[in-house]
């Protein structure tokens, strides 16, 4: 069972849920957080069990970034919007650096996530 940490910014949001929907029972297996509005929308949409953290701007993306450094994140699962300046980019940076300093899988988009998954 894999630790998966689940965001989106904003616009991807809705890509991401239809993206649980379609592994559901993949995920399932797993053990899934979440920041706040990503983690609630997979709920809604899904049905899984998700750990919901604060929401990213306010310390969510933080938290996740502390279960990396801590070793309790296996999996980042972060559907990134490049074409969209984000207020607390610095906290979304810290996070996608810390996925790579700590050498956890990590998945910025709905292809990479397939593999991910699949590899777990």
């Amino acid at each position: 069972m894999a630790r998966i940490g689940l965001v989106a910014h904003d616009d991807k949001k809705d890509e991401l849920v239809a993206w649980a929907l379609r592994n559901r029972d993949a995920l399932a297996a797993h053990e899934l957080y979440g920041t706040g509005t990503s983690g609630g929308r997979i709920i809604e949409g899904t049905g899984l069990a998700v750990t919901r953290l604060l929401s990213g701007p306010l310390g969510g993306d933080a938290q996740l970034g502390a279960m990396i450094a801590e070793g309790r994140l296996d999996v980042l699962i972060f559907f990134q919007d490049p074409l969209t300046a984000m207020p607390h980019d610095v906290d979304i940076k810290s996070l996608t650096r810390l996925a790579t300093l700590y050498d956890i899988l990590f998945a910025p988009n709905h292809k990479t996530a397939d593999a991910v998954l699949a590899a777990l």
